[in-house]
């Protein structure tokens, strides 16, 4: 399974994935599920995929071809007009990754369901946020509900509810993010290290971060260990009050 997260605030936007795959317990792999393009001068763009793995690979394999091949008139990831558009694109290609492969999954009872979070910016554009279907259409994060969540998502969600709103800093919202990772990586062994985390400041058509989380990251083991300890902080000053 994965879980990953996509955040869009006023500063900017997160994303954040696991990399653990499996299929059983016995068959656990690491696959990267964050990806992220810079285009034309103009554009950056960032994908975050979970569901069944073929499906998602054959996805972003036709979207680099697309780019690979193109030619003048062409929409593709690096022309097409907007950030709606990109997420049109790449919502007719997830129609036509599932038209050819879902059929054939399904007549072997595999699951074919797939699911992508888009974000990305354009000079002259805000940053938009997407979630895209394995049908193909998609919707888009709105200021009442900032952010995404695919995969394993249950156990991540109560800390982002509580504390994520379009006006949250974007420092504050990649801590929200970690931690919303943090937790579910406690609580589910289908999501694991290490995490890829991307941040888009607003205004810009790069990304402020780019990088891998890795397993021995002390950083990362110290801000963990920091959430837990103030996790039982809280619970022992929730002791005093009555209900």
């Amino acid at each position: 399974m994965t879980y990953c997260i996509g955040l869009k605030v006023n500063d900017g936007l997160v994303f954040l994935s696991d990399t653990r795959t499996n299929a059983g317990v016995d068959n656990i792999a690491k696959v990267k599920k964050l990806f992220t393009w810079k285009l034309g001068g103009d554009r950056a763009i960032a994908m975050m995929t979970a569901g069944n793995l073929g499906i998602t690979q054959a996805v972003i394999s036709e979207l680099d071809e697309q780019l690979a091949r193109q030619k003048p008139g062409d929409t593709t990831l690096a022309t097409a007009d907007s950030m709606f558009y990109v997420a049109q694109l790449v919502g007719d290609v997830m129609r036509d990754v599932q038209a050819r492969y879902g059929p054939g999954l399904t007549a072997r009872g595999a699951d074919s369901s797939a699911s992508i979070i888009l974000g990305g910016q354009r000079i002259g554009g805000s940053p938009r946020l997407f979630l895209i279907y394995p049908e193909g259409n998609f919707i888009e994060a709105v200021d009442d509900t900032p952010y995404f969540q695919i995969g394993e998502n249950k156990y991540g969600k109560p800390i982002i509810d509580r504390v994520v709103t379009k006006n949250t800093e974007l420092q504050d919202a990649i801590i929200s993010a970690l931690l919303s990772m943090d937790s579910t990586i406690r609580s589910n062994l289908t999501v694991g290290m290490p995490l890829d985390l991307a941040v888009m400041r607003t205004g810009s058509i790069d990304f402020e971060e780019n990088r891998r989380i890795d397993s021995d990251d002390d950083a990362y083991h110290t801000f963990s260990e920091t959430w837990s300890q103030q996790l039982r902080n809280a619970f022992a000053v929730m002791r005093t009050v009555k209900v």
